[in-house]
């Protein structure tokens, strides 16, 4: 019908230029099953433009994108003329046309008409995915190609010498550019290539006002830009907090623009019915499209994961032969990364041991208000010299895909907004640093905590946090009630003693450096940054372990049982039931650890033996330091 290179060249208006006479003539599914189709093509998807790495005004209006982003709020769903009428002034002939995947409609509405189909949409406000780490951004935008629909804009927004930087910058995104705003982050800041364009910066500040500049990214720092996305069809599948890849046609109308630098809310370009917002409101839900795009979705998949190095549905039989290939080398890849979080964490087998448990865990299944398969890790006895602790966050966040750093401060305790909370004279969700898409890190670093005391808003961020990690939830603020948001957030505690927050495994790290030699070794693990491809390596084991399916057979249950009843019969006292339950975690993150699917025995003793030698540690650690266990 047309060449690869040029479909995506085409717009849903072109398309449906031909059909304008009859906007019910079935043009739309058909071009939308024409769209879905070229994209299951072999790596088709790389050739279309995306908003993640292509500044907005390089791209053409009207024409195919794709956007990878993270739903941060729904607003009400809103009527638009889905088959209206136009009269020529001069002929007086009217013509039906289509309103569909468009903002604005055509000059000379016949308001009268009776033609005219009023239809419904739903409304995301969309985000890129908070705490996308720059590795993730650099790769994605590496396997892009300049696309057909890029083109030149008919206004500079900036100088030669800006857009000479930009170009710089966009061909080399390595590149640290800007330190991560807030004073809770140790490293710079989750960079796409356009870092220059100020519109697209997200406030320093959680706590500034909400405006129509406030692009409401759940993390302080975060750059990239906002999009308001227009769903047609099926709308009651996405769930706040989704991750999507949305493909569709962009609408930057500088009509939408107007309207909002004007606030002239009786405009006929829009949907009259937006008169009855407040003014807050409309800079809310009708910001410049400048700053804000609109982007009409033709088709969009919800995201497992947000690797690029793997295919979006990795453990699915379409890619059998990448997941047979990549668990025949788990067991290597599991030694060599071992092998380095060990020297990470300063000799410390045991506790790398533990570290890569915890980077693989994953909520499976919720069992009631339990959810099974979490794995918080409070990681004690952690130096605090030479910033150990933010050391060992950037380590970990060259290995996955979303994290953040919070620095458990009592300013920031005291500060932070970690919890979002409804504005009901903006209508809109204003976000907190705990919504996050799911599998994101949270890095906790309680050695930042100083005496003082904790107000109203530290007590109540205190409990958020022990909230995630207990029940993996998060209570939004709907001002006259709480509303309960499932999650799945890995939680690691880094702390000196035990920390001041719940967990389900504690490990005291055991350095096997010496003291008058730790400053040295610290100052040069930064040298210890593994090549690419072996980092790549590691991207792809912890992700996959992450989403391996897993079992117990008849046959091993009956074993563990018979081992817990062993256990407790010369000393009840010695295990109870909810060392059990942690034992049963680690040995199923164990077996998902060497790329196995189901318990064997020989896992299940391997994690016996380990949860023994951690025990034993504490127990010596509690021996040795009194009441600190």
């Amino acid at each position: 019908f047309c060449q690869l290179e040029d479909w995506v060249s085409l717009s849903l208006l072109d398309i449906s230029a031909a059909s304008q006479s009859d906007p019910n003539s079935g043009w739309e599914a058909r071009a939308v099953e024409f769209f879905k189709d070229r994209l299951k093509e072999k790596d088709a998807h790389t050739l279309v433009p995306s908003l993640n790495d292509i500044p907005m005004h390089y791209l053409k209006p009207n024409s195919l994108v794709k956007f990878r982003c993270f739903i941060q709020d729904m607003f009400d769903p809103e009527f638009y003329m889905g088959v209206y009428e136009t009269v020529d002034p001069a002929t007086q002939a009217k013509t039906l046309r289509c309103g569909k995947y468009k903002d604005v409609t055509e000059c000379g509405v016949d308001f009268n008409s009776k033609n005219t189909v009023t239809a419904e949409r739903q409304t995301f406000y969309c985000v890129p995915i908070p705490g996308e780490n720059p590795w993730v951004k650099e790769i994605s935008s590496a396997s892009r190609v300049v696309p057909s629909t890029s083109y030149v804009p008919s206004r500079q927004k900036r100088s030669y010498e800006e857009d000479d930087d930009m170009d710089d910058m966009d061909t080399q995104p390595q590149k640290q550019r800007e330190a991560h705003a807030g004073p809770q982050s140790p490293t710079e800041h989750h960079g796409n290539g356009d870092c220059k364009r100020q519109e697209t910066e997200a406030p320093s500040s959680q706590t500034t006002s909400a405006s129509h500049l406030d692009l409401n990214f759940p993390l302080p720092g975060e750059k990239g830009p906002s999009c308001l996305v227009k769903v047609y069809k099926d709308w009651d599948s996405f769930k706040l907090n989704d991750m999507l890849e949305v493909y569709g046609i962009l609408s930057v109308s500088p009509a939408l623009s107007a309207l909002a630098d004007e606030k002239d809310a009786s405009s006929s370009l829009v949907d009259p019915t937006e008169c009855m917002e407040t003014a807050e409101e409309q800079r809310v839900h009708c910001p410049p499209a400048s700053l804000v795009p609109r982007l009409h979705m033709l088709y969009a998949k919800q995201l497992q994961h947000n690797n690029p190095l793997l295919p979006s549905a990795a453990t699915s039989e379409d890619n059998s032969a990448f997941l047979a290939s990549t668990l025949s080398e788990m067991p290597s890849v599991r030694e060599e990364l071992l092998a380095y979080l060990t020297h990470v964490l300063l000799g410390d087998a045991l506790a790398a041991e533990y570290l890569i448990l915890h980077l693989i865990s994953n909520v499976y299944v919720r069992r009631d208000v339990l959810p099974l398969g979490k794995f918080t890790l409070n990681m004690s006895g952690c130096p605090t010299v030479a910033s150990y602790t933010e050391r060992l966050y950037q380590i970990i966040q060259q290995l996955v895909p979303s994290s953040h750093y919070l620095g458990m401060s009592l300013q920031n305790m005291n500060q932070m907004r970690l919890v979002p909370k409804k504005d009901y004279v903006a209508n809109r969700l204003v976000s907190g640093a705990l919504q996050l898409a799911k599998n994101t890190s949270l890095y906790l670093d309680e050695t930042q905590l100083e005496q003082g005391q904790l107000d109203t808003t530290g007590v109540r961020n205190v409990t958020a946090l022990g909230n995630l990690i207990s029940w993996q939830k998060v209570d939004y603020d709907f001002n006259y009630h709480q509303m309960e948001f499932p999650c799945n957030i890995n939680v690691l505690i880094a702390s000196e003693g035990r920390s001041l927050l719940p967990s389900d495994c504690q490990i005291h790290l055991q350095t096997q450096v010496a003291p008058s030699h730790l400053e040295e070794y610290l100052s040069t693990m930064h040298m210890l940054s593994q090549a690419s491809s072996q980092l790549n390596k590691f991207r792809i084991y912890l992700s996959v372990a992450r989403l391996l399916d897993y079992s117990i057979s008849d046959e091993v249950t009956k074993s563990v049982e018979d081992d817990f009843v062993d256990m407790r019969k010369d000393d009840p006292q010695s295990i109870s039931a909810e060392d059990l339950h942690r034992m049963l975690v680690v040995a199923r993150l164990l077996s998902l650890s060497q790329g196995q699917t189901s318990l064997s025995r020989d896992s299940w003793l391997r994690a016996k033996h380990i949860e023994a030698l951690r025990r034993s540690r504490m127990e010596q650690h509690k021996c040795v330091n009194g009441n600190e266990p």
